[in-house]
């Protein structure tokens, strides 16, 4: 009887699981989409791979996690719709049927207002989009994260108990390159598996002939991959037509697989779809 008691009284004493946790054992996998560098298209990765995952019947959010430089609601063309708030929380917005969108530029009054935040603010706010925000059950939570390797990939990668693995974006340029090794180097520091990496910008597709033209040295990403033992998960080409889609905030409806980009965009949805249960 004395045990029975002990054993009540140990249970009691127990933390209540945060709202956080239960937020993040709703969602079945969540990747982070990141890199070492600005201006190598790492939200074009993270919004493709959300909106395709969604197409393909997947219930999927999206989290835009660069809270300096937020630029997936343009893309969706959702930059002047707010965010409603009802007994569970924050109620992300609404892109398709399976597929909701969460990001600091949802929240600003003024979209040319620059967030002027330190380190700590940054994390309380991804602590709040984390917690504070309705997913609801999904199949995948991607989260685009700002280049680099500071407060807010280390919040995200701490926070998430269990994160399935990064997305590494990266340009053929050895200055991306060389910031892309330590995008490598801290996941695994973080314990967070690397799916593989994006090589985004890889040639352009000539108007004339479609056929793919190199402009930048090749062999970089390739030598990363085998240092650093991960598969290298498609070669995007430089289309016009992917940058006129982004701006018209049409990701969702106007990119298939039909275009080369949309092929080649086509099997990295693939290996992040084939990724183990």
């Amino acid at each position: 009887m004395t045990q029975n008691i002990q054993s009540t009284e140990d249970l009691l004493k127990k933390p209540e699981v945060s709202k956080l946790v239960r937020n993040m054992r709703a969602i079945n996998k969540k990747i982070m989409v990141m890199s070492g560098k600005g201006g190598v298209g790492k939200s074009t990765v993270a919004a493709n791979l959300a909106a395709r995952l969604a197409e393909r019947g997947n219930k999927v959010g999206l989290l835009d996690a660069d809270i300096h430089g937020p630029s997936i609601p343009k893309m969706f063309g959702i930059e002047d719709t707010r965010p409603e708030v009802d007994e569970n929380g924050i109620v992300p917005i609404s892109v398709t049927e399976n597929l909701v969108v969460m990001s600091v530029a949802l929240l600003l009054e003024d979209k040319d207002a620059p967030v002027i935040w330190r380190g700590p603010a940054k994390m309380a706010a991804i602590k709040q989009f984390l917690e504070d925000v309705s997913w609801g059950k999904l199949d995948y939570l991607i989260v685009d994260l700002p280049p680099g390797t500071g407060d807010e990939p280390l919040s995200i990668a701490q926070l998430i108990e269990k994160m399935e693995g990064a997305v590494v974006v990266t340009t053929p340029q050895d200055v991306a390159l060389i910031s892309v090794r330590k995008s490598i180097k801290f996941a695994e520091i973080l314990k967070v598996p690397v799916i593989g990496i994006v090589e985004n910008m890889a040639g352009i597709i000539c108007p004339h002939c479609d056929k793919k033209i190199d402009i930048f040295s090749r062999g970089g990403v390739e030598k990363a991959a085998a240092d650093f033992n991960v598969p290298i998960l498609g070669e995007l080409p430089m289309d016009p037509k992917i940058a006129e889609i982004e701006d018209s905030g049409k990701v969702h409806t106007d990119i298939n697989e039909e275009i080369p980009w949309g092929k080649e965009f086509a099997a990295i949805v693939d290996s992040v779809e084939n990724l183990k249960k």
